[in-house]
């Protein structure tokens, strides 16, 4: 068991647009985030991890980047970027920044240099390539924004490449000197004091040489030729090898449509590439055939299958990253528990589930007081170009009936995630004093920060709980895992083991009371750790939604 401190963290996810302002134009900074240094620090984090800050013309949020080494003007300077970086080491806060290397913006100099002429020096930098004879693209490959991943750009009468939005022509990784340039970018930054890197869509900068066709339709998805492709670990190990080995730094890589045996490869340490990844299985628990807005009801049978496997798949190489919601996901007490008479319960009993499995927890902004996914009735009122895309391409101009993919877009759209952080119950939440980027959930004037530290049995204090007992018992990071009541329909149990010491969870994901059949188990535990209810019961009976750990 090597223990190293980034299995021992929590890491709390700031989505800096979305945080707070302070200067009122609307648009979370980053002397908003120094504001509430002392929140974090409250709370008991490790990490902050910081989604993009970078130049950038926000075509999607900050992650279409035009300079790496500067910050976005409205998110300030790069002395206030040291100014936050100071702050939250003198509280014992690390800080982890969003490495987005898969693309840049169509706007950095490297691609105003690239589209020039068909032989200028940085052309090579992006992936270019002719149309077909037959005047078709280079191939039928899909964006995963919608619509097709190549783009004509006049001035060569050339294709580029873009996986994403248009705005975001991919990169070539098999150009050693834009490797150099990138790795030279990161020392940058690390030389910085940065504490570690969390790598956007890292597992897609490899590309099956020759760019084949998925299949014979006009567009196919293409995701077999461009995620973990065949020199994905050779660019990860050099990476290494050049810039990260040489710093005492955390690493996460997102891995969309990773495998268990993908993840190992990434993460086993003898390996030399990533510590950990995010994988996107449980997070795909509630699509159906036709994909992520094609909504169908999720089980627990389903969701505990995929984190069992997970938890088994790297229990001897590799590591978890434990999360339920980020920038990208719909507010995990909307879509796992209950956002209605059962929120606050619910959410202490996922972030129980999120705390005592195997695996370094992530809390996105605003999970600890339990926000929620937000209905808003107009499409205008949604900024995500991920959303405006998919409406487009399926009612615009594909006859798609409204009402069905607006309601896709309540349960799974990235806005939910997105609204502004809940302060208080003042105008615009406290978040800004002028009008804000994205509105803000209704539900501000109840739920929200003030009224959360206000109150004793909140969800911010047993957030609070489950850190300091991560902190004090190694048992919950580095304890064995070992899942009880395999078929159960509503009740996830598992027990923690590390040498001596062994811990019971119980969690009921249902609003209906469950019997727990564990008597054996029951009879021989010794002390109640935690609960989600006021009142603490050794009933053979789960409450709704009711979360309890015991030791032995």
């Amino acid at each position: 068991m090597n223990k190293a401190f980034w299995k021992e963290a929590v890491v709390y996810q700031i989505y800096p647009r979305s945080f707070m302002d302070s200067n009122g134009d609307g648009i979370g900074d980053l002397r908003g985030i120094i504001s509430r240094l002392d929140y974090l620090q409250k709370l008991g984090v490790d990490v902050v991890w910081l989604s993009p800050v970078y130049k950038s013309p926000n075509d999607d949020n900050g992650y279409d980047i035009s300079n790496y080494e500067e910050i976005m003007d409205e998110f300030g300077t790069l002395k206030d970027w040291e100014e936050l970086l100071a702050g939250m080491h003198e509280r014992g806060i690390k800080l982890m920044m969003d490495l987005v290397i898969n693309h840049s913006s169509d706007e950095h100099a490297w691609f105003a240099e690239s589209r020039s002429s068909v032989d200028n020096p940085y052309r090579d930098y992006y992936i270019w390539r002719p149309g077909q004879p037959d005047g078709r693209l280079p191939n039928n490959w899909s964006s995963i924004f919608s619509g097709p991943a190549w783009e004509l750009d006049e001035t060569t009468g050339e294709y580029y490449l873009h996986l994403f939005s248009r705005k975001q022509p991919d990169l070539n990784w098999e150009n050693p000197r834009l490797r150099d340039a990138l790795y030279k970018m990161i020392s940058f930054w690390l030389d910085k004091g940065v504490d570690g890197l969390r790598m956007d869509v890292i597992n897609l900068i490899s590309k099956t040489p020759g760019l084949p066709s998925a299949g014979d339709e006009e567009l196919g998805w293409g995701g077999e030729y461009f995620m973990n492709g065949p020199n994905v670990h050779e660019y990860l190990q050099e990476m290494n090898e050049k810039v990260l080995s040489k710093y005492d730094i955390m690493t996460v890589g997102e891995t969309p449509g990773a495998t268990v045996e993908d993840a190992i490869l990434y993460t086993a340490e003898e390996r030399k590439e990533l510590q950990m990844v995010f994988q996107f299985e449980h997070m795909d628990v509630d699509s159906g055939p036709g994909g992520k807005w094609d909504v169908v009801p999720w089980t627990l049978i389903n969701l505990r299958s995929i984190l069992h496997k997970w938890q088994v798949g790297l229990a001897e190489q590799g590591w978890n990253s434990l999360y339920l919601n980020n920038h990208d996901q719909p507010r995990m007490v909307s879509r796992f528990g209950n956002d209605g008479p059962y929120r606050v319960i619910s959410a202490k009993m996922l972030a129980t589930l999120l705390h005592t499995l195997k695996g370094t927890p992530y809390i996105y902004q605003g999970e600890e007081i339990g926000m929620t996914n937000v209905k808003f009735s107009a499409l205008e009122d949604y900024q995500d170009i991920e959303t405006h895309n998919m409406y487009r391409e399926k009612v615009t101009e594909g006859g798609a009936d409204h009402e069905t993919i607006l309601n896709a877009i309540h349960v799974k759209g990235r806005d939910n995630a997105r609204t502004p952080m809940q302060w208080d119950a003042t105008k615009n939440a406290g978040f800004t004093v002028g009008t804000p980027w994205l509105k803000l959930n209704p539900n501000y004037s109840e739920l929200n920060v003030d009224q959360a530290l206000a109150d004793p049995d909140s969800i911010f204090y047993y957030y609070q709980k489950l850190i300091a007992l991560r902190k004090e018992n190694p048992i919950m990071v580095y304890g064995d895992y070992e899942l009880l009541l395999p078929d159960h329909e509503y009740l996830y149990a598992y027990t923690r083991t590390l040498e001596t010491e062994k811990w019971l969870v119980l969690l009921n994901f249902s609003e209906v009371p469950q019997k727990v059949d564990l008597q054996d188990e029951l009879k021989a535990v010794s002390k109640l750790i935690i609960s989600n209810y006021e009142e603490s019961s050794n009933s053979e009976t789960l409450r709704p939604y009711e979360a309890r750990v015991y030791s032995f």
